[in-house]
């Protein structure tokens, strides 16, 4: 991953005023949970300045965001997990529900959208910073472009594990450089200390990780019917294979996912079978079309049911990826018993 650079920029106060004044209604309470580890005094008081090189947008923070809206699942839970709850003032576009541990945070906190808010929606609670986790979150017909919101004074950051600009774009995406965007968006709100307590714990969980005595191949199955949305070999999927000692079958497609021909994984015949469980295309509607298709019906994985699940919201790079290695180690353990 490049290394950030240091860049100055200048925020203009005075547009974020009219900004703020142009929007209709009193502002939203931010969300708080109570007995949370997060408070308004606590942020700011090992808080300072940041200048970041985010996928190529320069974002200076020259006081903690006190209104973010986070948009995608990795931004609302990295939030949670640092103990950010009472700085969010709405959440956006969410892939299924949050870990029991951080439910009561997120349901205190208003839903914008379903989807990626559109601007008005946005900007009715008055943000000073949005945190997301697609650059293509930040659109004209999206939340905004980064630039226009940041003539308004709003911040922004993109997870930089989803950035794509030549230069910036994980080549691969290791948890190294996942715990690197854990820490700059710690500083972003002076909680360095607990970032670093939150990566203790993940990697606590990658070192618990023992991988299988043999080599173990995989199909990452995203989504897809006629044409399989797969795991290749320098995003999360890679990473957390790696990290779970299993052989990506995909791996030497030099891209994050990538679209895949049903003939190749019947040919890769794969020892293990990855699916990706969303609400608009779950693991059970997968199965149910790996063991009716008669060419994938006779893999070795779907003839003996040798299928590992994850929630999509721990197939993307964030907080739950370190977790989700220990899930995949031990479902293949189980299958082996």
């Amino acid at each position: 991953m490049r290394s950030t650079r240091r860049l100055v920029l200048a925020v203009p106060a005075a547009a974020l005023a009219l900004a703020l004044a142009a929007c209709a209604g009193n502002p939203a309470e931010p969300g708080v949970s109570p007995g949370g580890p997060s408070s308004s005094s606590s942020t700011g008081a090992a808080f300072t300045p940041v200048t970041l090189d985010n996928c190529g947008t320069e974002v200076t923070v020259d006081t903690p965001p006190e209104r973010v809206v986070a948009i995608k699942s990795t931004s609302i839970e990295t939030m949670l997990a640092l103990g950010l709850q009472d700085r969010l003032v709405g959440t956006a576009f969410a892939d299924g529900p949050v870990p029991d541990e951080w439910a009561d945070a997120y349901d205190a906190v208003p839903v914008l959208s379903d989807k990626v808010p559109g601007q008005e929606a946005l900007l009715e609670v008055q943000p000073d910073f949005v945190y997301a986790g697609w650059e293509s979150n930040f659109s004209d017909d999206g939340a905004g472009e980064r630039s226009a919101l940041q003539g308004l004074g709003i911040g922004t950051y993109v997870s930089p594990a989803a950035c794509k600009e030549q230069g910036y774009m994980p080549d691969p995406l290791t948890f190294d450089g996942l715990f690197d965007e854990q820490r700059e968006i710690a500083s972003v709100f002076g909680v360095t200390d607990r970032a670093e307590d939150l990566i203790a714990q993940e990697q606590e969980l990658l070192d618990s990780v023992t991988p299988p005595a043999e080599e173990t191949t995989a199909l990452w199955y995203s989504s897809g019917t006629d044409t399989p949305y797969v795991g290749a070999g320098i995003g999360a999927p890679q990473m957390m294979l790696d990290a779970a000692g299993l052989t990506n079958i995909f791996a030497d497609v030099h891209d994050t996912w990538t679209s895949a021909g049903w003939e190749q994984v019947v040919a890769a015949d794969p020892d293990v079978i990855v699916l990706v469980d969303a609400t608009w295309n779950t693991a059970a509607s997968k199965i149910e079309l790996l063991e009716s298709n008669p060419a994938t019906s006779q893999l070795t994985a779907v003839r003996e049911h040798r299928y590992l699940t994850l929630p999509f919201p721990a197939a993307e790079a964030g907080v739950r990826n370190a977790q989700a290695v220990v899930s995949l180690s031990e479902q293949l353990a189980d299958l082996e018993g």
